[in-house]
């Protein structure tokens, strides 16, 4: 069986379009709900959402489903995807449910699943729920005695906020430092400020006035002039970019320049085996991250261990094998001695410890190696369509990677999350991958191009 509703981060999709209506949360909730439902104890689950103005349709439906089928619901409101998963485990909540598009605009809207232990569920676990939501629930309703209840906590933003100062040293402080913070009109947009402030930080917010209509749009971690702009301008010495639901990480340092996930990863992973903390031997991210990185851990007698698309795969990876630090060049940072999932905040203030330690400006700690040119274009296509599969674009692919062999790489592949078709190359020459992506994508668009010609005539 394939899945069909779920992508590599859950459910997503158009608010009240499918799959982001009321009535297929509701069915994903009864779904989930039988099965996770196990035992004679009060089962219950947390819901979080970020700062969409959907969140309104799916909250309540997702919270009928639940009750519907006996278990209790826990709604702690706005906060980070992580918070959700933290949470979780600390409530001994039976699942956990994120309702967030992540960094998509506001149109759209998703749904994410945790389960007991805190962690995205597998792909086997999400075709289970796809094959329970083809089924009748009427057997399984809960009797009028037995509906689950639902309960705000209102003190969640609180418990994340000491839960996340506990990972950064004790008896260091960020006094001296002026952090400009983009929370994109998201999740964190209470909580990033307010976690940097308590620990000494000079705090400048950005992106802290959500409307539901306003995340991710121009700001945030998929968005970062502004923010780049900001840091200069304040003579800020570094900045903070969260994307929608605050899993995961964009910093700028003081001269405006961008550090990416990359960087982070490399700097913890750096920092974390002089400190005799690293485990597995190196880190895990996905098959997107620069080459550069993979050559300056190597020269550490570190390894750079590659995974598919999707921070829910590299934290498989590291359960499996001992890692504990890995995450997507795009921002997503697992640091599994503290989380269980990216934690765009969390990791942030990894890398200030470091900065803090060393005394010394972010440009100079935060670049731990060069990049090798890499660039990335997508290409978006109509939902249905498949143009990797016309013979005109598979051969420019071929093409491609005939004239990078040997000098670098080229990876294509669909989004999981979108309808577009990533192409990216990366090499030593430059001059070299902007013309082999450039030729690839003109191929792909020219196959787009012909197939709406078609159908519009």
């Amino acid at each position: 069986m394939t899945r069909h509703l779920f992508g590599t981060d859950g459910i997503r999709g158009t608010a009240n379009t499918e799959p982001m209506t009321a009535d297929i949360a509701l069915r994903v909730a009864m779904a989930t709900a039988l099965q996770f439902r196990r035992g004679d104890h009060r089962h219950r689950v947390v819901i979080g959402k970020d700062t969409r103005l959907s969140g309104y349709l799916l909250e309540p439906a997702l919270t009928a489903g639940f009750i519907s089928m006996g278990m209790d619901v826990v709604l702690v409101g706005p906060l980070p995807t992580p918070a959700v998963a933290m949470l979780t485990r600390s409530l001994r909540a039976d699942m956990g449910v994120m309702i967030s598009a992540s960094h998509n605009p506001y149109q759209d809207n998703g749904i994410k699943l945790f389960g007991p232990d805190g962690y995205k569920l597998s792909d086997e676990m999400e075709m289970a729920i796809e094959a329970r939501m083809a089924l009748p629930f009427a057997p399984d309703l809960a009797g009028s005695a037995d509906l689950g209840r639902a309960s705000r906590l209102d003190d969640a933003t609180g418990r994340y906020i000491e839960y996340v100062k506990n990972t950064f040293p004790r008896g260091l402080r960020l006094d001296g430092l002026k952090i400009v913070v983009d929370c994109a009109n998201g999740a964190a947009y209470k909580v990033a400020p307010k976690v940097l402030y308590e620990l000494g930080a000079d705090v400048i917010p950005m992106g802290v006035s959500p409307n539901g209509t306003n995340i991710n749009d121009g700001c945030g971690a998929t968005a970062t002039k502004a923010l780049q702009d900001r840091v200069v301008a304040e003579g800020a010495h570094l900045g903070i970019a969260l994307d929608g639901d605050a899993d995961r990480l964009i910093m700028v340092d003081e001269g405006g320049r961008k550090i990416d996930g990359d960087q982070v990863m490399g700097l913890v992973a750096t920092s974390w085996a002089q400190a005799q903390t690293l485990r597995g031997g190196g880190l895990v991210a996905t098959v997107m991250s620069n080459l550069g990185l993979e050559r300056y851990l190597k020269g550490l007698g570190l390894e750079l261990v590659r995974t598919p698309v999707g921070d829910r795969y590299v934290v498989e990876h590291m359960r499996e094998h001992g890692y504990n630090v890995g995450g997507e060049q795009s921002g997503h940072i697992v640091l599994s001695d503290y989380t269980t999932t990216g934690d765009g905040l969390l990791a942030a203030l990894q890398v200030l410890a470091v900065i803090q330690t060393s005394g010394r400006a972010a440009s100079a700690v935060c670049r731990v190696f060069d990049a090798v040119p890499q660039k990335l274009t997508n290409v978006r296509f109509a939902a249905g369509s498949a143009p990797l599969a016309v013979p005109a674009v598979n051969e420019a692919i071929r093409d491609g990677e005939a004239r990078l062999a040997g000098n670098g790489r080229l990876l294509i592949r669909k989004s999981g999350t979108e309808p577009l078709i990533r192409v990216m190359a990366e090499g030593d020459d430059a001059t070299l991958v902007d013309s082999v992506v450039g030729d690839i994508v003109s191929a792909i668009q020219q196959a787009v191009n012909q197939e709406q010609t078609v159908e519009a005539a």
